[in-house]
């Protein structure tokens, strides 16, 4: 299911009140840019991220002479769609073997992530295997192996409080015996410290290294849409524990604070790779900068 099918939610509201903000106006004048400079702040985009759009709009309108109010949410999209577009960082390594490790608290969604992940890969033609390592959290390994098993996918566990760099050293062996394209590896389902945290990452990116010199490695965030200002709050603990690749942010759908992925992307210079929109297995998409904007913006 897209983002528009579902557009009646969070981005239907902002786009509404960006529209109702610009037909208000005959002229392009200080409070119109006011008006949407607050509804921006109230939408969870956050209020440097917001200053940035909002200076860029009143540089470019005045700069290119922009009298005419419907022009004002032409670049208004346009300066949302470059600010949260990275380019090639945003797209998932192509080169395979891959290995992904996935973090982030637990019920934000990680585990049904990494599932709708392989499950992508898999409709891609490419093999997959999982690799339980957030052994800390109860029943985890046991349900990320039943994702596995309802999708096809072999699960590498340990029991429960094992160490994580021990479960992804057997998940390495076994993924290199079989040839497996993408390993993706669930694992740091906690901050408790930034320090703990690091060693533990520290500890299994040197295995990889060691035991899988030749894979791709990407270490991807997820965060919970619906969340909007704690998610900030995560992403900035985690990218300061850990070297993030990207994001994944979950829950995207019409009840989502979906502001958030605009100041992700700006505030800590960090790409989105994929979205999550709905509850079903198939409900992930690569993110769309430019369409992503349009959501926002348009109508």
């Amino acid at each position: 299911m897209s983002i528009t099918e579902k557009k009646m939610g969070f981005f239907g509201r902002l786009s509404q009140k960006i529209t109702d903000v610009i037909l208000a106006r005959t002229k392009i004048d200080d409070d119109m840019i006011d008006d949407l400079e607050e509804v921006l702040i109230t939408s969870d985009i956050g209020m440097d991220t917001t200053v940035k759009i909002m200076d860029e709009l009143r540089d470019v309108v005045e700069k290119k002479e922009i009298t005419e109010p419907s022009y004002v949410k032409r670049e208004l999209k346009r300066i949302v769609s470059e600010l949260i577009d990275k380019g090639e960082r945003m797209d998932m390594s192509q080169d395979y073997p891959l290995v992904i490790l996935m973090i982030g608290i637990n019920g934000g969604g990680k585990t049904t992530t990494i599932a709708k992940m392989g499950h992508m890969y898999r409709k891609q033609g490419r093999s997959v295997m999982f690799c339980a390592a957030d052994t800390f959290r109860a029943a985890a390994g046991e349900q990320l192996t039943i994702w596995g098993d309802r999708i096809g996918i072999n699960t590498v566990m340990h029991q429960e409080g094992a160490d994580p760099s021990a479960v992804i050293y057997d998940a390495i062996q076994s993924a290199r015996a079989k040839h497996i394209d993408v390993l993706i590896v669930d694992t740091a389902g906690r901050l408790q410290t930034k320090r703990n945290l690091m060693a533990e990452l520290e500890k299994m990116n040197k295995v990889i290294q060691r035991e899988y010199p030749e894979a791709a490695k990407e270490t991807i965030l997820v965060l919970d849409a619906t969340n909007g200002k704690n998610a900030i709050s995560q992403a900035q603990q985690f990218n300061e524990a850990a070297e993030l690749s990207g994001v994944i942010i979950t829950k995207l759908d019409g009840t989502a604070k979906g502001g958030i992925a605009v100041t992700v992307t700006d505030q800590f210079d960090m790409p989105i790779k994929y979205i999550g929109v709905g509850e079903g297995i198939d409900d992930i998409q690569k993110f769309d900068p430019a369409a992503f904007a349009s959501e926002i913006v348009d109508e």
